[in-house]
Order: structure tokens, then sequence, then C-alpha cells
């Protein structure tokens, strides 16, 4: 309510600014250019009888000169003070000298707006036309919005400021489905690629089988072994921290790894390395291969052991470098990194990261609002608790308690004993309920789209077909071609989701 009054307040005054600033506008007044021409003896351009031939996209207008001359700001009036055709061609895109005719490469369905603004000084918007082209053609026809007249004046600034106030679902999901786009044409175009490489054929194919988990029987099967893998080097990792899996050493320094877990680490890494290996062996383009963010976490995967063998070999021939161990131990740590593996088997997980990448603005509101209750209810508790509360007795502190209050965590360390710190708890609670619930509905909202939309993603890449190689009509826009069977199969999909289970089957081939 507050956001509709402000904008009826801006159009209210945008309306009484514009008459007044049309009113300074035209009142204005230059001689006509056959006036002009008379002064100063120009005849190159001179029109016949005080008028001027215009020819926008085809379509031919005679103007007087004298209504031009009303608007001496505008790119047509301009026309009348040029002395010469250089000058001319600066505002027009060609110039006739034998008819004396300006041309222009304009849209001529939206000229007559502009004709009618020259015979009555005011511009009218249609419902039907598109804003933004509307205010393109009028600023490059040099006329100011502040002529618009006040019958459209209103509509017109509320429907600019629409994609402002747009809803962020909507922009959310044109965003998801351009990026779902672009990663279908680049998966395509990629695999394109290796008809003009030696042993094309068997490349794409390993690749496929790689990089493309469900493509086919052998992907599926080396996707579940490889996400088997993962799951057994975490879960190593995590019982080698307890007592109970762990050997004495040797010289009773301290406890060592299982042997055991031990050679299971090493055949994850082994694993984790030959995969590595093999997709960049196979990878369409080398340069861009690291680019992928997949592909990142499969090098911070094994990058930690690798790391750990240098440093301990480093520490081992120079006691000097003993202490590197301790950098080995933080090392081994990272290993924790290898459940990223599986986002490339995990559509839930890719979403998140491409939720986590598109939602950077509400995640900032969803900080800010915390900063600020945080600040204001540590304050606040600070102030009634300080003196009987150790807990409480300083404002950091009580920053602690503030957070995990406001987030309904509620570790219960620290609680206000007084029915005033009891008041402010209460509506710290209540304010970090409000707080935290609003933005999280939206990152929720924004996930449920890509969650959707990356299997729509993960159904055509499956449909495809390169048994026979990449079939390319020279006479055929390929982005185009595609992006229109891509878009034919979205709408199919939505189709399906509204119909019945049985009735869910697809057989797409973008070949």
């Amino acid at each position: 309510m507050v956001f509709s009054c402000c904008s009826v307040c801006t159009v209210f005054l945008s309306q009484t600014a514009a008459h007044q600033r049309r009113s300074e506008l035209t009142a204005i007044a230059l001689p006509s250019f056959a006036d002009r021409s008379v002064m100063t003896g120009q005849s190159a351009c001179a029109p016949e009888e005080g008028a001027i031939r215009i020819n926008v996209g085809g379509f031919r207008r005679r103007l007087l000169s004298k209504r031009l001359s009303r608007f001496p700001e505008t790119r047509l009036a301009r026309l009348l003070r040029c002395r010469s055709k250089e000058s001319i061609l600066e505002l027009c895109d060609d110039y006739d000298d034998s008819e004396n005719e300006f041309y222009f490469d304009r849209n001529p369905t939206l000229f007559p707006y502009v004709l009618h603004f020259y015979n009555t000084g005011r511009l009218h918007v249609m419902d039907e036309l598109c804003i933004f082209s509307f205010s393109q053609e009028i600023e490059y026809w040099g006329i100011d919005e502040l002529f618009i007249d006040s019958c459209c004046s209103g509509t017109y600034h509320c429907r600019k400021m629409e994609p402002e106030e747009t809803d962020w679902d909507d922009k959310s999901e044109e965003s998801s489905t351009t990026s779902s786009f672009d990663e279908i044409l680049e998966f395509y175009n990629d695999a394109g690629k290796f008809d003009k490489q030696p042993l094309g054929s068997v490349r794409r194919r390993i690749w496929l089988m790689l990089d493309n988990p469900g493509y086919s029987i052998p992907s599926r099967l080396v996707s579940i072994f490889s996400v088997v893998v993962v799951l057994g080097s975490i879960a190593t990792m995590c019982m080698n921290s307890m007592s109970e899996f762990t050997l004495p050493d040797a010289d009773g320094s301290g406890p060592r790894e299982d042997p055991r877990f031990e050679a299971v680490e090493r055949f994850g890494i082994g694993w984790f390395t030959f995969e590595l290996l093999a997709r960049f062996a196979v990878a369409p383009d080398l340069l861009r291969f690291f680019e992928h963010p997949l592909n990142l976490i499969d090098l911070v995967s094994i990058l930690p052991f690798y790391l750990t063998l240098v440093i301990n070999l480093v520490a081992e021939s120079s006691p000097a470098l003993a202490n590197l161990g301790r950098v080995a131990q933080v090392l081994r740590l990272m290993r924790i990194f290898r459940i990223l593996k599986l986002a490339r088997h995990s559509t839930g997980l890719r979403s998140l990261g491409a939720t986590l990448k598109n939602s950077y603005k509400e995640i900032g509101l969803l900080l800010l609002y915390l900063a600020v209750g945080v600040s204001f209810f540590s304050v606040m508790a600070y102030t009634v608790e300080k003196e009987d509360n150790e807990g409480l007795n300083t404002i950091p502190a009580s920053w602690w308690w503030a957070t995990v209050s406001m987030t309904t965590v509620g570790y219960g360390d620290v609680v206000p004993g007084s029915a005033a710190g009891k008041l402010t708890a209460s509506a710290c609670i209540l304010a970090g309920i409000l707080v935290v619930v609003l933005p999280i509905t939206l990152i929720f909202n924004k996930f449920s789209l890509f969650y959707k939309r990356q299997k729509q993603l993960e159904v055509v890449m499956r449909s495809c077909d390169f048994d026979g190689g990449i079939k390319e009509a020279p006479s055929v826009n390929l982005r185009n071609y595609y992006a229109h069977k891509v878009k034919t199969l979205m709408a199919s999909l939505s189709n399906m989701s509204r119909s019945s289970p049985s009735d869910h089957s697809l057989n797409v081939s973008l070949h």
C-alpha cells in the first residue's frame, strides 16, 4: 500500500513537471529551414515550399518545416539547421539530393506516433505497444517523455516501472530457462567437436559415459560405482577417527590407521585420479576443462592426498621441516570435500548450487535482517541483564545469545533471568521467526524451480542420439534450431506434469 501511494505521488509529480517542462520547450522558437536558407544562402538541402520529405522504413511523408521548428531539440528539427550533407548524414541514414528526401532505417509502425506529436505537440501511448520499444523510439527522435499527454503519462510510467517490480519468481524462471538452453546447446556443441578429432566416435562414447550419468547402461554402472567409492571413502575417514578402529603404533608414539582403511583410502584416491585423468583425456575442449565447477571439485578431492605425500617426504628428508607434519594433518581433513563429488550424480546438489548462485540477493537480505536483529536485541539484553547475568555482561557476549535465539536454535547455555530479560528474549525469538522465514521461503521456491529445470535438462541430454555423428544443415542456424527444439520439449514436459502418471512417456531426439 505504501509503495502504491509512492508510485501515485511519483506519477503525479512527473505529470506536473512534464507540463512545466513542455511549456519551456515549446516556448523556444527558431527560424524554419526555409527562412534560414534564405539568410545563409544555403541551397543544397533546402526543401521546396518550406517542407521536407521523410522516408521511415518505406513510410513516406511530407512535413512542414514550421511544425518541426516548434520543437528544436528533436532530430527532425535539427535536420533543418544542417548546412552540409555530412551533418545531415549524422542525423539520418541516407539523403537523396535530387528528391530532397531523408531516409531513416527505423520501425515504420511507430513513426505515426511521432507524426502525431509534431501535429499536436502531445504524445500518446497505446496499450498494445511495448513500452521499452516506444521509449527507445522517442529517444531516437529526440522527443522528451515529458511531452506524453496526461491521459497516458500515468499508465506509461507505471508500465515502465513494472519490470523493476516484477515478481522475483518470473525472473528466476527466465534465468533458469535461459541457463538450461545454454547448457543444452553447449553440451550438443561439445559433442559435435569429436567429429573433427582422431578416434572421435570412441572418445565421445567415453565422454558421455563419464560425464552424462544415465545416458546408457555403462554410464549408469560407472556412476553407481563412483558413488559407492565416494561414500566408502567418507565412511572410512569417519571410522578412522574412532578409537575402536585405530591401532597402536609399533614404537608406541601414538595410534595409527588401520591398514584396511588405508587400503580403501588408496583405492579411492586411485579411482578418483583415474576418473579425473580419463575425463581430461577425452574432454572436447582441454582449455575449458577446469572452468567447469564439477571438474574443480574432482581436483580438490584428490589434491590433499598428493600434497600430504609431498609434505611427508620433505619432512622426513629434512628434520628442520618437521613442523610441516601439522600442515599434512590439516590437509587430511580436507578429504571431507569429496562429498561434493556426489553433485555430479545428484540433481538435488546441482540444483542447490544453482539456487545459491542465483539467490545472492535473498541471502544478503537474510544476513542483513539477522545483523540488524542481533545488534538490536543484544544491546537490549545487555542493558537489562548486565548486573546479574555473567553470560550477558558484555555486548559481544550478547551477540551469541541473540544469534541462537533469532535462529530459534536455543542452546540454553545463556538464558536471561529477570522478567525484563525474558520479555526481551520472547521478542527476539518472535522477530527471528519472522526475519528468517520470509527470505527462506523465497530461496526454497527458487530451489524448487531450479530442481524442475535440472530434471528437464537431464531428460533432454539423455534423449540425444550421437551414434550417427552430428549432422549440421548449412542453411540452418544451429543455435536457433536447437533452441526451438528445446522450447518444444520444455512445453511437452510441462504438459506431461499436468497429466496422469501413466501418460508420462518420452521419446525425444534432438538429432
